[in-house]
């Protein structure tokens, strides 16, 4: 159940380049959603599964919070072929920039094909088109692929829809939860329990670059905590190394051939590279402070973490070897858990202040900082593939639930990601392949 169902990409046109009328600039601090129309997808023999295939993506577009799908009752022409030329006039008058069209063909074999065409309706012209081949069951991977391509071919990078977040699923009462590994797509669908069963609890699980395994923290009652890899292909799970203290919050590099972890000795907590292989820990900072929280950039030269040198707890950021450690955050309150973006050109936090608790990000040199959301308590920020968005867990009064959200740069975009239980610890993959 876990493994990818392949797809295979057939390119009937090769996309054009978008005009001008219709590109998205998602550089600027807010962009007012564009109006997008989405008709159900056409379908000979199955007009439900074309109905739910176009649900899919106007969810998605809608999440991103850069497209506004037109309610269907608008709509003026019926379209009953996508590769014949829509009538531009008929979409122009309701106020929509871009038309989707697509089709839902039944090859007989098991295997669906989902054909698309994205259209300029400002500028008449066609956008560009893409087809998937699919079996039927994998219909709604299929969909997120399209809504990547219409963000792609729109805002000119990638998007990321096709992409799962694994997180710690909670249930039970507030002083006895039980904690388990769960894995699901990016917009809550198809959760699945990766550690039902097996007695012990997880915490801060983190992806593997490839997407194939999950590293996480597990605790047996009143042992100390461990560090486990978790192969999502097999199902293999083992532990990584034995320590003398305790570890805490492992991240893969962004090669995946270490992990850095915080790992504490005799009271004190410091920054360390963590082979998987061997188990050897090479430490990075020596410190009497408390270091913690260690996320690489993706270019593999700089570590950014969480420490109290100062006095109290702020963001730092370090060469890969562990030399020339600088702080680079001086507000009030605390900041933690800083998490490099997968562009590079960010760093997200964790702030507490006078009682809130905040989701922000800054530049590595420490200018730019903005705060993106805030509530009683939120923590545990995790990029979206492209860098554009930010999933956390938030509990928004004492003793309430905890719930997963997202949140995009500009800070307008907030949005609940549904879960089955109670939700901590997101950790959002990469795109897949």
């Amino acid at each position: 159940m876990l493994r990818h169902a392949l797809l295979a990409l057939v390119a009937f046109m090769l996309p054009v380049a978008a005009s001008a009328q219709v590109e998205i600039d998602i550089t600027r601090g807010r962009t007012d959603p564009m109006p997008i129309a989405i008709p159900d997808y056409l379908s000979s023999t199955d007009a439900d599964l074309g109905e739910s295939v176009a649900e899919v993506i106007r969810n998605d577009l809608t999440n991103s919070g850069l497209l506004a799908p037109i309610s269907e009752d608008a709509f003026i022409e019926e379209l009953v072929n996508i590769n014949v030329t829509p009538r531009f006039a008929d979409w122009r008058v309701i106020g929509a920039r871009v038309l989707l069209a697509g089709e839902v063909m039944d090859l007989g074999d098991g295997r669906v094909q989902i054909n698309t065409r994205l259209w300029d309706v400002v500028g008449n012209q066609q956008v560009g088109s893409v087809a998937y081949k699919t079996p039927r069951e994998n219909w709604r991977r299929a969909a997120h692929k399209v809504s990547d391509f219409v963000y792609s071919q729109l805002t000119g990078e990638d998007g990321y829809f096709d992409s799962r977040i694994v997180y710690v699923s909670e249930t039970g009462p507030k002083t006895d939860r039980t904690k388990r590994l769960t894995i699901m797509d990016q917009d809550g669908y198809n959760p699945q329990t990766l550690t039902g069963g097996l007695n012990y609890d997880v915490l801060t699980p983190r992806f593997s670059p490839n997407e194939q395994q999950i590293t996480y923290l597990a605790f047996f009652e009143d042992r100390p905590a461990k560090v486990y890899l978790f192969d999502i292909e097999t199902g293999v799970q083992r532990e990584v190394g034995e320590f003398p203290g305790m570890t805490f919050a492992p991240r893969f590099t962004p090669n995946g051939d270490k992990l850095l972890v915080s790992f504490a000795l005799n009271g004190n907590s410091d920054v360390a590279y963590l082979d998987p292989i061997s188990g050897k820990l090479d430490r990075l900072t020596s410190n009497p402070a408390i270091d913690v929280s260690p996320s690489m950039s993706p270019d593999g030269r700089y570590i950014t973490f969480a420490s109290d040198r100062g006095g109290s707890q702020q963001v730092y950021v370090m060469n890969a070897d562990g030399s020339q450690q600088r702080r680079i955050t001086f507000g009030e309150g605390t900041y933690g858990t800083p998490v490099w973006s997968p562009r590079g050109d960010l760093i997200a936090f964790t702030r507490q202040h006078k009682g809130r608790f905040y989701i922000g990000v800054v530049a590595p040199d420490g200018s730019g900082e903005r705060l993106l959301a805030e509530s009683y308590l939120v923590e545990g920020p995790t990029w979206s593939p492209n860098g554009r968005v930010l999933a956390f867990h938030r509990e928004e009064y004492p003793g309430g639930p905890v719930r997963l959200f997202a949140v995009d740069l500009t800070g307008q975009n907030l949005r609940r990601i549904p879960t089955p239980t109670e939700a901590s610890d997101p950790a959002w993959s990469p795109r897949l392949d």
